[in-house]
């Protein structure tokens, strides 16, 4: 950590860096936690912006600080949502529009042309929806299966690497719900249509292996012509190689232990 500045937990950020603190109690101006993110003193962070900060977050900041820094209770950060993202009211379908601020801030940064790590990862984009359930080289998003959708499964850490890349903190229980919600409804567009099944699309799944060919609860269709490689058990973490047939379940072409 630069400077030995830690932020993973309360006491790191009151302990500050080896220069001294970078909160000041009921002083956000004399912070230079709050100065870093405003871009008041150099250089700015994040050091991976821009994006930097929203306005609305930095303000958080600030109010934190000169609210005296409290506390809070474990668990709190559970229901803390990216700012601009949208939640549904009871009743109303989750589309596109309600998850496309938690996308674009927590997924985008990467999955974008020039992005943090240059192309995007395995070239795919998380810019628009019709990237999001893009096929051309396997699918991620399978609309009502969020167990057989690898963008859920790498946002809970069921495939590794677990996603946000630059997580933790990674997606909070409520905006990995909602994007499970979104998959389970159809993954609906903007206007609410929701999207066909990918019949035939490749899919790339990884998980713990369970009894009766199931992936982490998921269950697969293993035939006579999958190929399985090097014996797997239950409880093994293992890869899955398939397609999606007509009734939106993986057909396993292959099965190997990683």
């Amino acid at each position: 950590a630069p400077l030995d500045l830690r932020l993973d937990s309360y006491d790191a950020v009151l302990k500050g860096s080896s220069k001294g603190q970078v909160v000041v109690s009921m002083d956000a101006a004399a912070s230079e936690l709050v100065k870093r993110i405003k871009g008041t003193s150099q250089p700015r962070m994040p050091m991976t912006g821009p994006p930097f900060l929203s306005e609305e977050q930095i303000k958080m900041f600030e109010n934190w600080v000169a609210g005296g820094l409290q506390k809070g209770l474990a668990g709190d950060h559970a229901a803390v949502s990216t700012p601009g993202t949208q939640i549904p009211a009871p009743g109303e379908p989750v589309t596109f529009a309600h998850i496309a601020p938690l996308i674009a801030q927590r997924c985008a940064k990467c999955h974008t042309d020039n992005g943090l790590m240059g192309p995007p990862p395995e070239g795919y984009r998380l810019t628009s929806y019709e990237a999001a359930l893009s096929a051309s080289d396997r699918v991620r998003v399978v609309p009502g299966q969020p167990e057989a959708s690898e963008l859920v499964r790498r946002i809970r850490g069921q495939s590794r690497p677990r996603m946000p890349l630059d997580g933790p903190p990674y997606m909070s229980a409520q905006e990995i719900r909602m994007i499970e919600d979104w998959i389970i409804q159809g993954a609906r567009n903007t206007d609410g249509q929701p999207a066909d099944t990918p019949v035939g699309a490749k899919v790339r799944l990884e998980g713990v292996l369970g009894p009766g060919w199931r992936l982490d609860g998921l269950p697969l269709v293993v035939t006579g012509q999958t190929r399985i490689d090097k014996s797997p058990w239950p409880g093994d973490y293992v890869e899955v190689r398939g397609r999606i047939g007509r009734d939106g379940r993986v057909r396993v072409e292959r099965l190997r232990p990683r």
